[in-house]
């Protein structure tokens, strides 16, 4: 048997023990940074196969299988949970209050602990990496820290799946380039003496720029950016003022500004700067903007792609479908900064009744998908496998 029908026939031995996994990770959910918990039951269980996981600083873990003496293949899964209160009445449901896995990352962790337990039973002749990695959820993510501490060091290609709920089960979403946005968060503080407002003219009115801000900036940007590049400006939160009859000295306005163009997202800080300044200037307000930058597009590599196309339709020639690009935001990205990589939309609708949305607390995954993740994975590495093969012998 090849490396994919071995995987599979382990997959079906122990599914049981692995959905067990998936459902002791939903009912047991961490926020970011503090995924004690969550990454000391991953490293238990691989433990328990024989592996030796590799554990950060903080949070989180990578473990190697194979050799170590060749360039490796990663997969990444996120294992940290959202702040959201659940309310699927599943009889897993989380027993946390308040925080809930509303984004599927308990299911792309347990196809990546599945995939290396049956990656522990095989004799391999090329190396993988498995990083559980903590704090996706959190701008800039905690991707750059898997970096820091050397999660990259070695590795040649990397992949990763995201659970979504709007794709039926069996159906795999693949695109080339992005296939995420970007997304910075902007902060804006207006200040001005004060006043009352039966006399605007003699205060500086702080409620008047900050309405200026949100009404205008989003239509400047719309002006000064490439429509192509699908660059959103949104805010959602104004705070200013306690009376009807009284200009506040202070005021705030936060927002997302999102793009799918990385190029833009570089330029996007210094715009912003010039733009806001624009507007408050007539006003006679002070102003001070923060600008936090959050993570880049996900740049799907095209060969990385094209081999992940070929491993999905190896496990069902009619899954693969056409991922459209999403608004949000995954620090998977920072990855695709540094070397090639791919990732894809697992389906996880059961295809019948509501289509649920990510990050709502009445979620219910299907968890068929976890078969389809493992299976996915499997075919990549076995085609990882080939292309070592293949250079080997082109060397020979």
């Amino acid at each position: 048997m090849g490396l994919s029908a071995q995987i599979d026939s382990w997959f079906t031995a122990h599914r049981d023990e692995i959905i067990g996994w998936r459902r002791h990770l939903h009912a047991n959910p961490e926020v970011s940074h503090h995924e004690v918990e969550t990454a000391a039951f991953i490293a238990q269980t691989l433990r328990d196969y024989g592996l030796e996981p590799h554990l950060f600083p903080e949070t989180g873990l990578y473990v190697d299988i194979g050799p170590e003496d060749n360039e490796k293949l990663a997969f990444r899964a996120d294992i940290d949970a959202l702040r959201v209160e659940e309310v699927s009445n599943l009889p897993f449901a989380s027993r946390v209050p308040g925080v809930s896995h509303s984004c599927g990352h308990d299911v792309h962790t347990t196809i990546c602990l599945a995939l290396a337990c049956a990656l522990s039973t095989l004799d391999l002749p090329f190396g993988i990496r498995i990083i559980f990695q903590p704090a996706e959820e959190v701008m800039d993510g905690g991707a750059p820290d898997v970096i820091k501490w050397g999660g990259l060091d070695g590795v040649a290609c990397i992949y990763a799946v995201h659970a979504e709920p709007k794709i039926q089960v069996g159906q795999i979403g693949v695109r080339t380039g992005a296939i995420t946005s970007a997304a910075d968060v902007l902060r804006i503080a207006v200040n001005g003496p004060g006043g009352h407002t039966s006399r605007p003219h003699l205060t500086n009115d702080v409620v008047y720029a900050l309405g200026s801000l949100v009404t205008q900036l989003p239509a400047l940007l719309s002006r000064r950016v490439d429509p192509r590049t699908g660059t959103v400006l949104v805010f959602g939160q104004i705070e200013a003022g306690i009376a009807p009859n009284a200009v506040p000295k202070t005021g705030r306005i936060g927002g997302t500004i999102r793009t799918q163009d990385i190029g833009t997202w570089r330029s996007l800080e210094p715009l912003m700067e010039e733009l806001v300044a624009d507007v408050v200037a007539p006003t006679g307000c002070a102003h001070e903007l923060t600008y936090i930058r959050g993570v880049p597009p996900v740049m799907n590599d095209d060969v990385a792609t094209s081999a992940l196309v070929e491993a999905a339709r190896a496990v069902d020639p009619h899954a693969v479908i056409q991922a459209p690009q999403s608004s949000g935001g995954e620090d998977f990205s920072w990855y695709l900064e540094q070397v090639p990589g791919s990732m894809a939309r697992l389906g996880c609708w059961s295809g019948t009744g509501q289509k649920y949305d990510l990050h709502r607390g009445d979620i219910d995954i299907d968890e068929r998908c976890i078969d389809v993740g493992v299976r996915l994975f499997a075919s990549v590495v076995e085609r990882f496998g080939g292309m070592q093969d293949a250079q080997a012998a082109a060397l020979t």
